[in-house]
């Protein structure tokens, strides 16, 4: 069971306080109208059917993606600054991951902790020994929520194999055969364009191939996709010829050089020589984990300010150290207030959401942070915003958040117009991913008019 949450204020994404439309919203309103919301519905899911668009596998293994009718609109004042704070946020997170493996000042200066770096699940000190590449996070996927005062802040930093692209691609395309569209900045063309150059380190000319599992790795759909649009080969560690390209394109559930056991993973026994001899490059690389690692998320503004000079653009939901002792005991103290995680899990598994937790159950869950707070992190719960989404007929408010999607090419850091608004279907839910049963809107960047 869990408790009943105090009412709190949320931001609305398509109403003001006063009910009325905010801007781009009346057009959203007014095609809604226009439609039978059941059958526009069934045309959406047909549409993705017809794709093959499904996540956990392929065939029977993998389950429907779900798409809302309502799309989602962020006009373009909104999104340009969005997008200027996490290019931003981009670039200070690859320098850290560089700085990480290539002398560690950050450390050195007492910016963050060396315990913080060491003990990250993904920091694999044998990368130092590797020759530079040119680019390291060529696709970050920055998990972005919206505070009830409308302030985008930062929930989760992910640098390894970010999903979702695909998905963002396959929303556009299931809501188009449903609604018209008021003309938002084109998705589909425009990532790839961005992507292809990051991939290939702004070099038009590098060999560029994709390294999937297969169609045993739950994203492989989105392999599939991302390989047709980007004309690059999708190859398997079966099938790959390390002599034939310049960069490798992982998205390999491995993702490490080394398992917990000491022995090399398969991809990393793959890629090892050609990488010390500097033959290939990996993307996004190896060893990107450090920065995917909660804890290390309490410490981006900070590598904003050290690496780039600059304040951040777009600020990180408050997060805790639990390795300080004074931090440790302000979350103790406020468990009913708290967002609480396992430090190295993923996808939504294992969060504890105070606000909606019996007392008992806050008494529980503190004392297994008490017992072992370096494995834990705690954020400040956010109410973080809703958006109207088509629920048995009607239209109730849901939370929603955004993965943003930002490539880089070893010089510039850009946003891709709009990605993924990820809503979670149950009333009251603050956990929205695929895998615990959410689903995703289209998410349309308006420009502005003049």
């Amino acid at each position: 069971m869990t408790a009943t949450p105090v009412a709190q204020r949320i931001y609305d994404e398509a109403f003001t306080d006063d009910g009325e439309p905010r801007r781009g919203y009346d057009r959203v309103l007014e095609l809604l109208s226009l439609v039978d919301h059941p059958a526009a519905l069934r045309h959406v899911r047909r549409r993705l059917l017809s794709d093959g668009c499904v996540f956990g596998g392929v065939g029977a293994s993998g389950e429907a993606f779900r798409v809302d009718l309502v799309p989602r609109v962020i006009c373009g004042e909104d999104w340009d600054a969005l997008a200027g704070g996490l290019e931003q946020r981009v670039r200070a997170l690859d320098a850290f991951v560089r700085d990480v493996y290539r002398g560690r000042s950050i450390v050195d200066e007492g910016v963050v902790p060396e315990r913080v770096v060491h003990g990250a699940e993904y920091f694999e000190p044998e990368l130092t020994e590797l020759p530079p590449q040119r680019v390291l996070v060529a696709l970050a996927g920055l998990d972005i929520v919206r505070t009830p005062e409308g302030e985008f802040q930062v929930l989760e930093d992910n640098l390894r194999t970010p999903s979702g692209l695909a998905y963002a691609f396959a929303a556009r395309r299931a809501v188009a055969t449903a609604l018209e569209s008021p003309d938002p900045i084109p998705l589909e063309e425009t990532a790839i364009a961005i992507l292809s150059r990051a991939l290939r380190g702004g070099d038009p000319t590098a060999r560029l191939a994709m390294l999937t599992d297969g169609p045993g790795n739950t994203a492989f759909w989105e392999h599939s996709v991302l390989a047709e649009l980007l004309d690059i080969p999708l190859v398997t560690l079966e099938t790959l010829d390390v002599d034939a390209y310049d960069v490798v394109y992982r998205r390999t559930d491995d993702d490490r050089l080394r398992g917990t056991d000491g022995s090399f993973t398969d991809v990393g026994a793959a890629l090892i020589e050609p990488l010390r001899a500097g033959r290939i490059h990996c993307v996004n690389a190896l060893g990107n984990g450090v920065a995917d690692d909660k804890l290390l998320h309490a410490y981006v503004e900070d590598m904003v300010r050290f690496y780039l000079g600059e304040e951040p653009r777009v600020r990180s939901v408050p997060t805790f150290d639990l390795g300080v002792p004074a931090a440790l005991e302000e979350v103790l103290d406020r468990m009913d207030e708290m967002v609480v995680k396992p430090r190295s899990a993923y996808g939504g598994e294992g969060v504890f959401v105070g606000p909606h937790a019996l007392p008992g159950d806050r008494a529980a869950m503190a004392a297994v942070v008490r017992a072992d707070p370096t494995n834990w992190i705690a954020q400040e719960t956010v109410f973080f915003s809703t958006h109207p989404t088509l629920i048995g007929g009607r239209l109730e408010p849901r939370h929603v958040d955004l993965r943003a999607f930002v490539a880089f090419d070893g010089v510039r850091a850009t946003a891709i117009p709009g990605g993924l608004s990820r809503v979670a279907y149950e009333e009251g839910n603050l956990i929205v991913n695929s895998s615990q049963g959410g689903g995703a809107k289209d998410t349309w960047v308006l420009q502005d008019e003049a």
